[in-house]
């Protein structure tokens, strides 16, 4: 393997991790990163995908308890077949709706500048829903992911769904939509955790079928090296991002958003970055 890219592909995997689980977009740094990188192409737009099996397989590490309780239980305990139903319909409208329009999302929109721009407006959105909850008198509903109906699960799957915009991010949008429609912050973020299982293997299973045609055992070694380094960051994203979510809310990571955002389109208008499509 080419050193260059061996390297590149490392870099990609430490973005995918460390931005997967943050309410940041992983897809949008992804699409930046490669594009500083000269990492691009449609070869890549699946290895940015398939990478993204390493930070879910960090998730089922962190939670192995959790999962192997509930796949104990699945025809024995009323709770584990609550949980994985919750899941299930959780998965599906991002699940649906991706296999509709994946296409022309992929066509349209996966560039710097439509990236930029969806992360100015989720950035606003995450501004509104913490200052809407810390104004807000009424109590937080659901206070554990064990205590979710089916209905919360399909409101926060429907918000997870707006995550097909790349540059949403899919767990802020899983997230802040948890919390907006009554999910401690606890218990908005875990399930988001859960609900990447099914929804990034889907879509890795989904892609590198469809892209088959692209890639060849050659390419093996190079997705292995992504997805080893997106799994080593993605751990470590995840336990801090438990301990910092105890203290703190996320109005941090939508500054982020908005100031990275406002750079992004002004670097493109203006030259400073030449970024690739």
């Amino acid at each position: 393997m080419d050193t260059i890219l061996a390297l590149k592909a490392i870099i990609m995997g430490i973005v995918e991790g460390l931005t997967e689980f943050l309410p940041i977009s992983s897809t949008g740094h992804l699409i930046l990163a490669g594009s500083l990188l000269e990492f691009t192409g449609p070869k890549v737009k699946v290895f940015e995908i398939a990478i993204q099996t390493g930070a879910m397989l960090a998730v089922c590490w962190e939670y192995r308890v959790k999962i192997a309780a509930v796949l104990s239980g699945l025809f024995s305990e009323r709770r584990a077949q609550r949980f994985a139903l919750n899941i299930i319909v959780a998965f599906l409208p991002a699940a649906l709706l991706g296999l509709v329009f994946a296409k022309a999302i992929k066509e349209k929109l996966f560039a710097p500048v439509p990236v930029a721009i969806a992360f100015i407006v989720g950035g606003f959105i995450i501004l509104w829903v913490e200052r809407r909850n810390k104004n807000s008198v009424v109590a937080e509903r659901v206070q554990t992911v064990d205590d979710m109906t089916v209905m919360d699960a399909l409101k926060v799957g429907c918000a997870q769904a707006f995550a097909l915009i790349p540059g949403t991010s899919r767990s802020g949008a899983s997230i802040i939509g948890g919390m907006a429609f009554g999910l401690s912050r606890k218990a908005a973020t875990e399930f988001s955790f859960f609900l990447a299982i099914p929804t990034l293997m889907g879509a890795t299973v989904y892609s590198v079928y469809k892209d088959r045609a692209l890639l060849s055992m050659a390419d093996i070694p190079l997705f292995g090296l992504g997805g080893l380094a997106a799994f080593v960051s993605a751990f470590l994203c995840v336990r801090w991002l438990l301990r910092y979510i105890s203290t703190h809310d996320f109005t941090f990571f939508a500054y982020y958003r908005i100031v990275f955002g406002l750079f992004v389109l002004l670097s493109a208008h203006y030259g400073w970055v030449v970024w690739a499509d």
